[in-house]
């Protein structure tokens, strides 16, 4: 690692360490899903109405539920039936993490164009470990999208702080330096800030570990497959691991080579968009 990627991530570090780094808010409406769903005598016109106040939201949860994966005979067109379709707590879970886009906004083009990428590869990741979550395991679907939508989370705090330090914004490998060793650590603080369950919490700190091989299958896994799929065929390194030789990866008991999977896994990465 070089000097200047070095120096920042000790004062990154200490700063974390000393509750002194400025960590992103979740946005008040995804605040306001959640007390609403905690409620479990909830209704779903209630739960339309407090997503309903956030017209691309509701439109993004329209389309999801309109989305291949789980397109009815009959297309809807509002948010009621979307809702009365996923449930209220499927709902609620993806809409909350939808809604994490808000946070990806930055001042300068360089940022916004980097928050840009890590907020789509996170849709994609998100898409894939939903598709793999609903068809292989006996998980819930809507965690494991969650867990796509965050895995990244820890980025966001260092590229808001590269933006008030000019020597790391334009020194760009000195950056992906820092966002590479720090951000899992960032992404498991920030989890554990925001409330979310402990499952999703380990995501961020373990979805790189490849050799990983915990008793039964769990989020980690699915998304660390979603992740390794989505960089097939780009020339990131992480696309020439062998997916097969992955502990996750034969707890999900599939075939890497069948096209039909893999068809079905290209469909699911828009499915969030």
């Amino acid at each position: 690692m070089n000097k200047l990627a070095e120096k920042v991530q000790q004062a990154l570090v200490v700063a974390i360490d000393n509750d002194d780094l400025v960590l992103p808010t979740l946005p008040e409406v995804a605040l306001n899903i959640r007390q609403a769903a905690e409620d479990p005598e909830i209704s779903i016109s209630h739960l339309s109405k407090v997503i309903g106040r956030d017209t691309a939201l509701s439109a993004r949860l329209i389309k999801v539920v309109n989305s291949p994966l789980l397109r009815a005979t009959q297309e809807v067109t509002d948010l009621h039936t979307a809702i009365t379709r996923l449930g209220t707590n499927y709902s609620s879970n993806l809409a909350i993490g939808l809604v994490m886009e808000q946070i990806f906004h930055a001042r300068s083009d360089v940022i916004e164009q980097k928050m840009r990428d890590v907020w789509r590869r996170s849709l994609e990741v998100a898409g894939v470990s939903y598709a793999l979550c609903r068809k292989h395991s006996q998980l819930q679907p809507d965690q494991a999208a969650l867990g796509g939508l965050v895995h990244q989370i820890g980025v966001l705090p260092i590229l808001t702080y590269a933006e008030d330090h000019y020597e790391l914004l334009s020194d760009p490998v000195s950056l992906n330096h820092v966002i590479e060793s720090i951000h899992p650590q960032l992404g498991d603080k920030l989890l554990r800030v925001w409330d979310f369950p402990q499952m999703l919490v380990d995501v961020p700190g373990y979805y790189l570990d490849l050799g990983r091989d915990s008793d039964k299958l769990d989020y980690i896994d699915l998304v660390q497959v979603a992740v390794l799929y989505c960089h097939k065929g780009t020339d990131h390194p992480l696309a020439t691991v062998p997916l097969s030789t992955l502990p996750a990866f034969k707890k999900l008991r599939i075939n890497p080579e069948n096209r039909t999977l893999n068809a079905e896994m290209d469909e699911a990465r828009s499915m969030f968009y």
